[in-house]
């Protein structure tokens, strides 16, 4: 659920994944690999809170990796193997 601070809207980092079509661990080890800046904003707790900046420049790196197969939210890329 997206968060309001001062008027503006931030998400959490499995929503702005889902949002974005990606697993969690997918951005975590973009961000360990240095792929993908990570956020400066972080709430009380120490969690990601992504701005509406910070998610497009997620979707737009989804795009740049995934290309066309990039998947919009609810159809993840994450496969499940057995």
């Amino acid at each position: 659920m997206p968060v309001r601070i001062n008027g503006q809207t931030y998400y959490q980092t499995a929503e702005a994944c889902r949002i974005a079509g990606i697993s969690k661990n997918t951005f975590l080890r973009w961000v360990r690999e240095g792929m993908f800046a990570d956020v400066e904003l972080r709430d009380r707790r120490g969690w990601r809170l992504f701005s509406n900046d910070d998610l497009d420049r997620l979707k737009a790196e989804v795009h740049k990796t995934y290309g066309n197969h990039a998947s919009t939210p609810g159809n993840s890329l994450v496969s499940f193997r057995s």
